[in-house]
């Protein structure tokens, strides 16, 4: 059984929940994107407000942020830019006709995902559209880019995509993923398999490899060049509402309340996190943990070979939406509208010292199994 642990410090200046929290590149700032319609910049170095980004009409539904702007969606239609020193809004993109449920950032463009069943392209810095990529049934949930020059050989690229490299990558309501040239808004592949929503993605670019999780219950991993199936992992039973990858690890939270670890090269399912009273809205894989954030108010943190809760995190009042880790300090974000911070550095040390006397014992056992001194480190 985990300890419980207590927040460094409570920031509750948001009058709504907050729907998202993001981490600058940098880690000197964190945003945070609330249903009071207002966005708050706090540095990581004294955890105090410094901006507060006010002049969407509606709910901020996500939020996004680079060094030195930030970007928030709204159910307003809109997405804003905004200055983090003057708090000023430099832009403001409209075009979209429903709620814009995410946004993402990739070098000088930017993309939205919307209840009017499109995604967009925008110029970062001419707060113009470039591309509308129609073609879906229903909402478009989720959103991924990757550029096919990290995927495809020269000679596998069709001729007219050649000068414009970059794909989108788009998961929906209506059971499907798209994946679409970003320069001519054609849809380069569907992929077709699963049988409900599909709320996350995840790209392993280098390895041609696409995650979709649904409220089918099932992972599906693709080829991101032919857009075969490549797996379909089974063992959940419940809506998959998050996933993270590391080191060829694949860890999916889900409505079950429980998160799962899979062998992504095997499909194997290696490690099971129990002890959620509630679905699993949020995990980050840091340093050997797991941290997870729950419908149930909680955060927990579990060791990621054994399984093993270490700790709780207990004070927020409803479900986390968003976890960040920086400095060894977690920061949780909570419909309950208060963002807290927690001290993990003694976690993070005990859990260090665990994994050297695991793989100790893991290399004596190797020994004396092979009869020679090689020792063997596990990831």
């Amino acid at each position: 059984m985990g300890n419980s642990g207590s927040a460094v410090k409570v920031c509750a200046d948001h009058q709504g929940g907050i729907n998202w929290l993001s981490l600058s590149p940098d880690g000197q700032r964190l945003l945070t994107g609330s249903e009071d319609g207002t966005a708050r910049l706090w540095s990581t170095a004294d955890s105090q407000c410094h901006g507060h980004f006010q002049g969407h009409e509606s709910y901020i539904t996500f939020c996004h942020l680079e060094n030195e702007a930030a970007f928030t969606c709204s159910a307003d239609h809109t997405i804003r830019k905004w200055d983090v020193v003057t708090g000023q809004c430099l832009a403001i993109y409209r075009g979209h006709t429903s709620i814009v449920n995410r946004i993402l950032v990739a070098k000088d463009y930017l993309f939205s995902g919307s209840y009017d069943r499109t995604a967009r392209c925008w110029s970062v810095d001419k707060e113009k559209q470039i591309q509308e990529f129609r073609g879906h049934r229903n909402c478009v949930l989720t959103l991924a880019h990757y550029s096919s020059k990290d995927v495809l050989e020269e000679e596998e690229e069709e001729e007219e995509e050649k000068v414009s490299r970059d794909l989108l990558v788009t998961g929906s309501t209506d059971c499907t993923v798209k994946v679409w040239w970003v320069s001519s808004g054609r849809c380069y592949q569907t992929l077709l398999g699963h049988t409900g929503a599909v709320l996350c993605l995840i790209l392993d670019a280098p390895n041609r490899e696409l995650f979709s999780g649904s409220t089918d219950y099932t992972i599906r991993t693709w080829n991101i060049v032919t857009g075969e199936q490549l797996k379909v992992f089974k063992e959940h039973q419940g809506s998959i509402i998050c996933l993270e990858l590391v080191n060829r690890h694949l860890y999916s939270g889900s409505a079950d309340r429980t998160v799962k670890c899979w062998l992504v090269d095997t499909g194997e399912r290696i490690q099971t996190y129990k002890a959620h009273k509630h679905s699993v809205s949020t995990l980050k894989y840091h340093a050997g943990i797991l941290f997870t954030g729950s419908g149930d108010a909680c955060a927990r943190a579990f060791n990621s070979r054994s399984g093993v809760l270490q700790k709780i995190f207990r004070g927020h009042k409803f479900i986390i939406n968003c976890i960040q880790i920086h400095n060894e300090l977690l920061y949780t974000a909570s419909h309950d509208g208060t963002l807290r911070i927690w001290d993990i550095r003694g976690i993070c040390k005990r859990n260090k010292r665990l994994s050297r006397l695991f793989n100790n014992k893991v290399g004596c056992m190797v020994q004396q199994e092979n009869g020679n001194h090689e020792t063997v480190e596990l990831m």
